[in-house]
């Protein structure tokens, strides 16, 4: 299934056949709309030669990498710390996956495992990790046993995150969730006080 998350056809093609872009766009994705988050590595890669290339993003002296992620249009809302954050998590896949982000997966057959690998990169919390995992299962058939329970909610059928989102229709219904979702933990919180 071809990647529709950005709107861009450029930036969806790259998310398509990369999987390191597409953690790195996951990386990006908080307090900013997704599809700017998900654009963010063809941002980067045009910057740095038309190539997405985290062992370069990894070496890279981190001022310049936050320079390149600064210039505007911003890669991020916040593009200083998120622009450190990236080049963790290029370190880390470097470091630790020989650099493929499919080395995360690849060969293990255990959900939990792939959670915990996840979980483990700089940035992914509980959820970001449940939400990339139900990512990779919806859209790129990357099934380990137990995925299901490992992605929580978050695999159910229905538009919750940027999993389920596959056009322009998928992507409204998940805003609309997500609007949902705000409004009724606002409500709560003002029941309680």
């Amino acid at each position: 299934m071809a990647m529709h998350i950005t709107g861009d056809p450029a930036a969806d093609d790259l998310l398509d056949r990369d999987d390191n872009a597409l953690l790195i766009g996951m990386t990006l994705d908080q307090q900013i709309p997704m599809e700017k988050a998900f654009s963010g590595p063809a941002v980067i890669a045009e910057r740095m030669g038309g190539r997405f290339d985290v062992a370069a993003i990894a070496a890279m002296d981190t001022d310049a990498f936050v320079a390149l992620c600064s210039r505007p249009p911003a890669v991020h809302r916040f593009p200083g710390s998120m622009g450190k954050r990236v080049q963790q998590v290029a370190s880390a896949l470097v470091e630790d996956y020989a650099g493929a982000a499919a080395n995360i997966w690849a060969g293990v057959d255990d959900a939990a495992t792939v959670l915990k690998r996840l979980k483990a990169l700089p940035g992914f919390g509980d959820q970001k990790a449940r939400i990339f995992l139900a990512l990779i299962a919806k859209q790129r058939g990357v099934r380990p046993t137990g995925w299901e329970a490992a992605a929580g909610d978050y695999a159910a059928a229905g538009h919750r995150s940027v999993a389920d989102v596959t056009d322009e229709a998928s992507l409204q219904q998940v805003r609309a969730y997500k609007k949902e979702q705000k409004a009724a933990a606002k409500a709560a919180a003002a029941d309680k006080s």
